[in-house]
């Protein structure tokens, strides 16, 4: 008898359609056809010594199991659990009675049991937009499909759990359901304790400016300091004030990292923005993403999605990796072509990098320097130039005197900034509202044109900054964005619609100091 299973495969972030066909016939042998990876191949022996495991008798006639479309290529342990399925359904007098609206998806192991598989969340959602009625995945790996609205998300433990809910088992149907009882319970994860609160960071008053600000319209930002400074406390930090993230964002970055297969066993979608951090030894597949033509995974610029990205010692890292974060940092969508396959993933982060002003660290801190002008120049010219013009705070960090140290004032916490800057989210939430974009830093040329209007005074005081630092376009236009969102700022503080002024200008202008260096 000929059965057919709903299967799927991950593409990015995306989903399309396998179905699992399986046929008993006269003669001998087991035959797996549809392009089909070694992975795949090799679930056949353990499909059949789990059949063996829970006492099922394997037909002793030829089986026929084909992986449609044929033309795509399937990868992956996943398809264990729907070609398992589709052999015990095939030597049924009848099919189970919801063979046809189920999806399954899950690895088998010797014994029966089922294991989890990267993407559950992707294919929730694909088997939810088909109409379909319910999925039926490993119990980890059904915890993380567990909020996909509009279908039955089962977590089976064995093999024949999946032949129960697909034979309608009242019983093991309510144990197995897991999208009500575990959804409904679930609560909105506030930041964890691990997280440093600007109150406890000593000094710093100009850079914790510059983080609001950047923060506040999602802005990129570069800190150059001596070591010690504070420059990656401060990083760390901007995970405390930045706004909650919209359903919309959560439902993305839950389905990057499911594809990434780092969410097993967490139930429900990511509620934190991502903090990445990578090393600065990082290669380009591990930053922009990678992997074999049949299993691309995304890279750190899509890990960080909605988040932010840091990049301590920006100077040391491999000039190929600094130059590929061009596209990423202009797009925020980041593309990995294979030799048969591209894959786009979506990249819009907040990059804080941060370096040493010169090989020794203490450039600018008295004469605590001890490397020689060509050493320091040959340093600074490894900030990318391209990659520079991209960023839009530019921010210097001082050493923390004693002075600070003795004095202790008492500064502003995070809950404090943190409401500030949810508040000129909001302001920008409403701006763009029937835009594609969310956020100031987000806004094309023509946007800029359009939401951010200036005054003659304006024109004259961004002229002045322009022919004094040479800007290029592309950082002229980051500079307005820039002083829009710090009147968003000023607005929010004054309860009223506050313009772009002159004097939002020149700070903006106080944000692009490596403009000056090497001509840039």
């Amino acid at each position: 008898m000929l059965t057919r299973i709903n299967a799927a495969k991950c593409i990015g972030i995306d989903a399309v359609g396998v179905s699992v066909e399986t046929d008993i016939t006269h003669g001998i042998g087991i035959h797996l056809v549809g392009l089909a990876d070694t992975a795949v191949k090799e679930s056949l022996l353990r499909v059949l010594t789990a059949m063996e495991s829970l006492g099922h008798r394997i037909p002793g006639r030829k089986i026929v199991i084909n992986l449609a479309p044929a033309d795509l290529r399937k990868n992956g342990s996943g398809y264990d659990l729907p070609i398992a399925a589709g052999i015990l359904a095939s030597a049924m007098e009848s099919p189970p009675p919801r063979i046809g609206e189920c999806l399954l998806m899950g690895e088998l192991g010797l014994d029966g049991s089922l294991r989890p598989v990267p993407g559950a969340l992707i294919y929730a959602e694909y088997a939810a937009k088909r109409g379909l009625g319910a999925i039926i995945l490993p119990r980890l790996s059904a915890l993380e499909a567990c909020e996909t609205r509009g279908i039955e998300v089962y977590g089976a433990g064995t093999l024949d759990d999946a032949m129960g809910i697909l034979s309608a088992d009242p019983q093991l149907c309510s144990d197995c359901l897991v999208s009500g009882r575990v959804a409904g319970s679930l609560r909105q994860c506030a930041a964890g304790g691990d997280i440093p609160d600007f109150a406890d960071i000593v000094g710093q008053r100009g850079a914790k400016r510059a983080l609001e600000i950047a923060c506040a319209g999602s802005h990129n930002v570069m800190m150059i300091g001596p070591p010690g400074s504070g420059k990656s406390t401060l990083a760390k930090a901007v995970a405390g004030i930045l706004p909650p993230m919209t359903p919309e964002e959560s439902l993305r970055v839950s389905k990057i990292y499911s594809v990434y297969g780092e969410r097993t066993g967490n139930p429900g979608l990511v509620r934190r923005r991502p903090f990445r951090s990578p090393h600065c030894s990082v290669s380009v597949s591990a930053m922009i993403g990678g992997g074999g033509s049949d299993n691309i995974v995304p890279g750190e610029v899509s890990l960080a999605d909605c988040g932010v990205l840091f990049l301590d010692e920006f100077a040391l890292l491999p000039r190929s990796v600094a130059e590929a974060l061009r596209a990423p940092l202009e797009d925020r969508r980041v593309t990995v072509s294979r030799l048969r396959s591209k894959v786009e993933f979506p990249a819009s982060f907040m990059l804080i990098a941060a370096s040493n002003p010169c090989p020794c660290g203490y450039y600018g801190e008295g004469d605590r320097c001890t490397c020689t002008p060509y050493r320091r120049e040959e340093y600074i010219s490894r900030l990318s130039g391209p990659v520079m013009d991209r960023i839009d705070i530019q921010v210097r960090v001082r050493a923390v005197t004693a002075v600070d140290l003795r004095s202790r004032a008492k500064c502003e916490g995070s809950r404090e900034i943190a409401a500030r800057v949810a508040r000129a989210r909001e302001l920008q939430r409403l701006r763009f509202k029937g835009e594609s974009i969310a956020a100031n830093a987000e806004m094309n040329n023509r946007q800029i044109e359009r939401f951010c209007p200036l005054s003659p005074d304006c024109r004259k005081a961004l002229e002045s900054v322009v022919c004094r630092s040479g800007l290029s376009m592309r950082a002229y236009y980051r500079l307005v964005k820039v002083a829009r969102t710090i009147a968003d700022l000023e607005s929010c503080a004054a309860g009223q619609a506050v313009g772009i002024e002159p004097r939002h200008i020149l700070e903006a202008a106080g944000y692009r100091f490596l403009d000056k260096i090497g001509g840039r």
